[in-house]
């Protein structure tokens, strides 16, 4: 298995569109959303060799699978931008790429994870972090060689390195692996969910 990286400088990026809206979207704390993912990570991988030492990450892997196996493309209400939250994508496993990504997010958030949102003025996807080359190169042999074996055959893993060089993996429902190629478009934002929504100095929500 091959790897590719793009380098993003956040002095080149915009302010992520509807940021308001979309962080308090990824509702993590919801008993529905940790629900959800204890039954992913208690459904899939749970053999996996040396499941214990790799838990953390086999069990982000494996939401991935569940909801990118369950997810089915609806289009937004025409003109309109609407996110759902996580709970509520929960319903149905059914929404526009916003709301697979805030899913994704709140899942995994929800146990432990640490994600942030990419926004490419048509396309939002989450990314998860994995921090070190040395954590690269675990998530790499797990989706290569154990948890995606068939459908990464061969194929590259793409992932984002930001200014302080830590390593960000692509999840978007287009990706079939963690790691799945980008759509190509180019990033504008980045909505770090590990930081607190910020207000500006009148008070309000960016």
């Amino acid at each position: 298995m091959q790897k590719e990286e793009t380098f993003l400088e956040s002095k080149t990026l915009k302010p992520f569109p509807n940021k308001s809206r979309v962080y308090k979207s990824v509702d993590f704390s919801s008993s529905k959303v940790r629900n959800f993912a204890l039954f992913a990570v208690n459904t899939h991988f749970k053999d996996t060799p040396n499941y214990s030492i790799n838990r953390k990450l086999i069990q982000y892997f494996a939401v991935f699978k569940e909801v990118n196996s369950r997810w089915n493309y609806v289009n937004d209400p025409k003109g309109q931008e609407y996110f759902a939250s996580g709970s509520e994508s929960l319903l149905y496993f059914s929404g526009d790429c916003d709301d697979h990504a805030i899913l994704m997010c709140a899942a995994i958030k929800s146990i432990g994870g640490s994600m942030r949102l990419i926004h490419t003025g048509r396309h939002m996807y989450p990314e998860l972090l994995l921090g070190t080359e040395k954590e690269l190169e675990t998530a790499m042999y797990l989706i290569s060689n154990e948890l995606f074996k068939d459908i990464s055959k061969g194929r590259t893993i793409y992932f984002h390195r930001d200014e302080k060089g830590k390593i960000w993996l692509n999840l978007d429902y287009t990706a079939h692996y963690p790691g799945g190629p980008f759509l190509g478009e180019e990033v504008l934002s980045v909505l770090d969910l590990q930081q607190p929504e910020l207000t500006n100095q009148s008070g309000f929500f960016q």
